[in-house]
């Protein structure tokens, strides 16, 4: 199946550089998948940056497109050794909006297909990268696709359970419900701004912060209520059970529980739940750090992105055997 730069797709704006970009589409989800019903008829936005061996698949969380990608885009879409695939979830961003509610098992059937659409089929090829609702979909990818990861890392997650504990904390639901009905994008960057970094840090940073959240706003389109609803609505509902958490742990070798200690969205704690259940996996905790982790410590995000890579081949090559 021909994936090539369609004419949509080339004249939409991006935020990365046309210079490392070697394909890009509007992967037509509702064709490929057979789906008449409103609930599923849709296209995905999707990039692909550099052309290298070792394939990244990037899954950003709830109501931001792939352009919140953009400091790994820029970091590993550069490098010889890597292909980088980022997409726009349903709902968000230049990818269609279908009816809702959406589930997050339903988000991952869009990532599988999109996968499969683009070639990245092949056992044990591809590094998950997951953050918040990402890391809620790229969960369920574990689960469908194990055999074809190499690596997971689940950033600033959950494993979800009753919806109503999977509200986010206090201020998280005040920050939440203002910017959800604040309707002028540029007016809602503040207050996302005070919901995914600290604010000592925020105050040191905010200058460039504040430009690049600018600029991501100048060029995506504006998000429909019924895609920010719909999303929210797939990141209250996700639940992954206890004994699949272990089955993920064991068919995936290497997997990496990321967390800050000043998140507004997703407790701290629901990391440790996820260690708990997965003991094969490695958590790591950043001190001072919000929900904006990629991007608060972009370098070291980067750099630890790269050490999972690696480990996750040394479980190969020692002959990695999924229980």
């Amino acid at each position: 199946m021909s994936t090539t730069p369609d004419d949509k797709a080339v004249d939409l704006p991006t935020m990365f550089d046309p210079e490392t970009c070697t394909r890009k589409g509007l992967f037509p989800v509702s064709s490929l998948r057979n789906k008449d019903d409103p609930l599923e008829s849709h296209s995905l936005y999707w990039e692909q940056h550099g052309s290298g061996p070792e394939k990244i698949f990037f899954v950003m969380g709830m109501n931001s497109s792939s352009f919140a990608w953009r400091w790994q885009v820029e970091h590993f879409g550069r490098d010889p050794r890597y292909s980088v695939v980022v997409f726009d979830n349903r709902g968000v961003g230049h990818s269609g909006t279908p009816r809702g509610p959406y589930t997050t098992a339903g988000m991952a059937e869009d990532a599988i297909a999109l996968l499969n659409y683009i070639g990245w089929t092949e056992e044990r090829s591809i590094h998950v990268v997951g953050t918040s609702l990402g890391g809620m979909i790229s969960q369920h990818l574990a689960l469908r696709i194990p055999e074809r990861m190499i690596s997971l890392t689940l950033a600033v997650t959950t494993a979800g359970g009753h919806w109503w504990g999977n509200f986010p904390p206090w201020a998280g639901i005040v920050g939440l419900t203002r910017a959800t009905f604040t309707a002028d994008p540029v007016k809602k960057i503040p207050i996302v701004l005070d919901l995914v970094f600290p604010p000592d840090w925020l105050a040191a940073n905010r200058d460039w912060v504040l430009e690049d959240y600018h600029a991501r706003v100048r060029i995506t389109p504006p998000q429909r209520p019924m895609g920010a609803f719909s999303q929210m609505f797939a990141g209250l509902t996700h639940h992954v059970r206890p004994e699949q958490l272990r089955a993920i742990a064991r068919s995936v070798p290497k997997v990496l529980i990321l967390t800050g200690d000043e998140d507004n969205l997703v407790r701290p704690k629901c990391s440790l739940y996820l260690k708990s259940q997965m003991p094969e996996a490695e958590l790591v905790q950043w001190e001072h750090t919000g929900h904006g982790i990629h991007v608060q410590w972009r370098e070291r995000f980067n750099e630890l992105a790269e050490r999972v890579f690696e480990e996750g081949r040394q479980q190969l090559a020692k002959g990695f055997n999924p229980e």
